[in-house]
């Protein structure tokens, strides 16, 4: 047998579950859905199939659907059964729950109500993707998914850009290019991107380079399944922008903003709205 049914504390168990192979689970995991009185899921299909694999009985526990169209027709069912001193078993469709999830609204409640909620860690996509990438991990920032509209996007991007931070974004196949697109005008050419697609399973591969290498490498694929994206660090080093500001403060004398811009962006390898945020400082000093 893979479990052990144990008398848990009544309370809220957000439980992670595998991003791929079903051997990922851990036994902490499988000890808590075994032990649950009730096991609540974004599909139930899903979590039924797991649980087919391990050989915990159906029906044992009740099976609640929990997604963001149900979640406040739900929360209070979910609160009653706690409020009984149920234990509950929170699970997403694959990884850790609430990462780009359904759920805070819930675990928030409880919280508030002063009950139990704890964790049965595990599989975690956004763990998996950065310890592969080969990016720093010292400094990151979970980015989710992107907007769906360009301009949208575009800004998103802009507001993720902080200095020595890998960024992590979940993505879409058929949105990719057009990432990486944006990526290179907020950021322009220099950034290592990482594209991590259906980690852990049969068909993972992992794609690393500059934006535009990435781009080659993804055309030349069939993209499907579930992307992981990652954007090393803004360069920082003080003597380049030191050399940054010296070279717009020359070229500015004698040329417009919009061309030091432009000439400096080339120069540098920076995204131009980088130089031109430091150009319009530059402009309110002198």
């Amino acid at each position: 047998m893979y479990f052990e049914v144990k008398s848990l504390d009544p309370g809220l168990y957000i439980v992670s579950i595998p991003i791929g192979r079903a051997r990922d689970i851990t036994l902490n995991a499988l000890d808590v859905l075994a032990s649950a009185d009730v096991i609540v899921a974004e599909d139930t299909r899903m979590i039924k199939k797991l649980l087919n694999i391990y050989s915990i009985p159906l029906n044992r526990f009740k099976l609640i659907s929990y997604h963001d169209h149900n979640a406040k027709k739900q929360i209070p069912k979910i609160l009653e059964f706690l409020k009984a001193e149920s234990r509950v078993a929170f699970v997403s469709d694959a990884g850790t729950p609430l990462i780009s999830d359904p759920g805070y609204l819930l675990v928030k409640e409880v919280a508030k109500k002063g009950l139990l909620v704890t964790s049965a860690p595990g599989p975690s996509a956004v763990l998996a993707a950065l310890t592969v990438s080969g990016l720093p991990t010292d400094k990151f920032m979970f980015c989710g998914f992107l907007p769906n509209q360009k301009t949208a996007r575009l800004k998103y991007i802009l507001s993720c850009n902080i200095p020595e931070t890998t960024l992590v974004f979940f993505e879409t196949p058929n949105r990719i290019i057009a990432c990486l697109d944006d990526i290179i005008f907020q950021f322009g050419l220099e950034r290592q991107i990482v594209v991590c697609r259906e980690l852990t399973k049969k068909f993972e591969t992992i794609y690393r380079g500059s934006a535009e290498e990435v781009k080659e490498q993804l055309n030349e694929d069939t993209l499907k399944g579930e992307i992981v994206l990652l954007v090393s660090p803004a360069v920082t080093e003080k003597s380049n922008i030191d050399e940054i500001e010296e070279s717009l403060m020359k070229l500015m004398h004698s040329h417009s903003l919009k061309e030091s811009v432009q000439i400096v962006a080339g120069n540098f390898n920076v995204s131009k709205n980088t130089v031109y945020q430091m150009a319009l400082k530059l402009k309110k000093i002198n």
